[in-house]
């Protein structure tokens, strides 16, 4: 098992015991410097950096209700998921100007191991499985939701073509339907059959770079297999028979997506074409619920699988999709862990997480079940233990959004084809290794 990886990780994706993206958008919320605002200035205020713009409303809502409850000021500063987090943070720790809580993924650790607090003795690590532990055993990440993702589809449309998305569990399924659906487009009145963006310069590496790619790091493998990912850290690719399928499989998605939406689109171009039914998938996951409910959703939704194997391959990816750190040196450390013991284990919490936020819960004790539909979809594949864990996020720091993800742009405008995009996968896996 790579040591990045969180220690009981995968043993939830076996027991499907797990329940876990990431939305691009900009920047939402400008933070003062440190000391200079009047809310800061009353010594009784946290901040959190959260990386999830799609839960912002959400986690300012809960952020309003704790603050008239205790008295502690909390805020909060989102950004998009095609942001330059860790660059973002390494500023504000240049500047003595670090947030309370902040957001981190697997490959993040190595940067912020030195700055975390240790959350071992709190209330809430006895009631999740996923929470990020250290190779020394120290639990130092909190675990706000479970994600899973594939290829999101509109089953009513999937329906008017008589294609049931409970068949789509292999290459040779998928480049049917998408066949059969291109044929149909004026009969559905869809524009494209995908809704897919591959853009660099619009922030769309993070969705390629890191979760599509992560169905070829273990879509297909035993759970305990991590071969693919141990490969990308020791600078091999152990099959590449398996990278050859899967650059067939992203190549299929890019011929049948939106030309204008797969070029040049951005996160919110990308989900509007299919929030407005003129695509029948969107590669995407539940996090993307919180804008469906905003437009009112009209049409049934599912997750299917990203099968780019030639063999059957029945699930989705699944698992924590990054967690919140807290800073070791915060002047206000016992608020900060009385916040999220709040998030964690109270009944308002649970409700700012699961229904608000329209997220899953990590935590075995809540009573609050998911009502957001793709939420609702994740939980089904969860409970029937068809999940692969999400090997992306033990990827070395950068290496899917910056080395990997513009890859998959000189593939979409035909730069490059298939093979060739095998070919440069495998030499930046091998290059990495020198670095």
């Amino acid at each position: 098992m790579s040591k990045l990886m969180p220690k009981l990780f995968l043993l939830l994706t076996m027991t499907s015991s797990i329940f876990v993206g990431c939305g691009g958008g900009e920047e939402v919320a400008e933070v003062p410097a440190k000391n200079s605002s009047p809310i800061n200035s009353d010594g009784n205020t946290i901040r959190l950096y959260n990386g999830k713009i799609e839960i912002d409303a959400a986690l300012k809502a809960y952020a309003q209700l704790y603050t008239e409850q205790t008295g502690v000021n909390v805020i909060i500063e989102s950004i998009g998921g095609g942001a330059d987090v860790n660059g973002t943070l390494k500023g504000y720790l240049a500047a003595d100007n670090m947030p309370d809580m902040f957001v981190f993924d697997g490959s993040g650790y190595e940067t912020w191991k030195d700055q975390f607090a240790d959350l071992s003795d709190q209330a809430w690590v006895t009631d999740t499985d996923v929470a990020y532990v250290t190779p020394d055993g120290k639990v130092v990440g909190f675990p706000y939701a479970i994600e899973g993702y594939g290829l999101t589809y509109n089953k009513d449309l999937l329906d008017k073509a008589g294609i049931d998305p409970a068949t789509l569990t292999s290459y040779n399924a998928y480049a049917d339907a998408f066949a059969k659906l291109n044929g149909m487009k004026e009969e559905l009145g869809i524009d494209a059959v995908v809704s897919m963006a591959a853009s660099v310069a619009g922030g769309m590496t993070w969705s390629t770079g890191n979760h599509n790619f992560g169905t070829y790091l273990a879509t297909g493998l035993d759970p305990y297999d991590t071969s693919i990912i141990d490969g990308i850290h020791n600078g091999v690719t152990p099959d590449r028979a398996r990278l050859d399928q899967y650059a067939k499989f992203v190549k299929l998605l890019f011929d049948y997506s939106d030309e204008y939406v797969l070029i040049s689109g951005s996160y919110d171009d990308q989900l509007a074409l299919w929030i407005d039914q003129k695509a029948v998938f969107i590669h995407q996951g539940n996090w993307i619920d919180p804008n469906l409910i905003n437009e009112g959703l009209t049409f049934e939704v599912g997750i299917a699988p990203s099968a780019f194997l030639e063999k059957e391959t029945d699930g989705i990816l699944a698992g924590a999709p990054s967690w919140w750190g807290v800073y070791k040196d915060s002047d206000h450390l016992q608020e900060t862990k009385d916040f999220l013991n709040s998030l964690a284990l109270t009944e308002e919490g649970e409700t700012a997480l699961v229904l608000d936020a329209g997220m899953i819960s990590p935590f075995k004790s809540t009573t609050v079940l998911p009502t957001a539909p793709l939420a609702k979809n994740v939980q089904e594949w969860v409970v029937a233990g068809k999940t692969y864990p999400w090997h992306w996020s033990s990827m070395p720091d950068g290496f899917g959004m910056n080395t990997i993800g513009p890859l998959y742009e000189l593939l979409a405008t035909d730069a490059i084809d298939a093979t060739l995009f095998a070919d440069m996968v495998e030499s930046a896996v091998a290059e990495n290794a020198q670095k």
